[in-house]
């Protein structure tokens, strides 16, 4: 039996793709939204859209926004004859958009949680805003950006709906895991499915034990350091 063991390959290159750049995309959008005083709730709701959205629904406006019949897209194929939709850069953008609530609402949650005091003190002491943020802020935010930046991993492994409408379902090029198991039901070959759902199921339970192994190690040493 050929097994094609690409879906394995395209899923971990694209998750931990766009995870690197929803965690660089995550901290600096809580941040910016931490500064802003107008609308600041308008614009959390945007940012937090595609967590509520049904996956086939955001893929949807990915495709309106980046397909071949957008502006976007046409201006991309006639001047850098380069196409977004059905190709694997449509896969790393699925997961990217899909991903990015979870790590900003983890980043933002946890800069929220850092003592104003600490804060109040770097700026007593003439430090900038971008110093205070990187040797202060988020050092002491690490845990949960830690944490945002697992799910957000875990939700791109899985991703299923924005990556058929936006980069389909192409064998080799952008079929996923969770769109090779789509594939292999509308088939009838439920030996592949099966195979696909254990390796996505040991892989997401794998990443959730580590994450909650961390945090309990985590919680151990902060507790010693108290007692200490």
């Amino acid at each position: 039996m050929n097994f094609d063991m690409s879906p394995l390959f395209i899923s971990l290159k694209t998750s931990f793709l766009a995870t690197a750049i929803t965690f660089v995309l995550g901290i600096f959008a809580a941040r910016i939204v931490q500064r802003i005083r107008h609308f600041q709730g308008a614009i959390d709701a945007f940012l937090t859209l595609p967590l509520v959205l049904p996956p086939t629904v955001t893929g949807f406006f990915l495709l309106v926004v980046l397909g071949h019949n957008s502006p976007i897209g046409y201006f991309l194929q006639h001047f850098f004859n380069v196409q977004i939709a059905f190709s694997w850069p449509a896969t790393v953008i699925a997961a990217i958009v899909v991903s990015f609530p979870l790590m900003y609402r983890a980043a933002r949650g946890a800069f929220l949680q850092v003592e104003r005091d600490y804060i109040d003190a770097a700026r007593t002491l003439g430090m900038s805003e971008t110093v205070i943020f990187f040797r202060i802020i988020l050092p002491l935010s690490w845990p949960g950006v830690f944490s945002g930046t697992v799910l957000a991993f875990a939700r791109a492994l899985g991703e299923f709906g924005a990556t058929i409408m936006l980069a389909g379902n192409i064998p080799g090029k952008t079929q996923t895991m969770s769109t090779a198991i789509y594939q292999a039901v509308q088939v009838n070959n439920l030996t592949n499915a099966y195979i696909w759902a254990a390796i996505i199921a040991i892989w997401s339970l794998s990443v959730m034990l580590f994450m909650s192994f961390w945090s309990r190690r985590h919680l151990f040493v902060l507790e010693e350091k108290r007692c200490n």
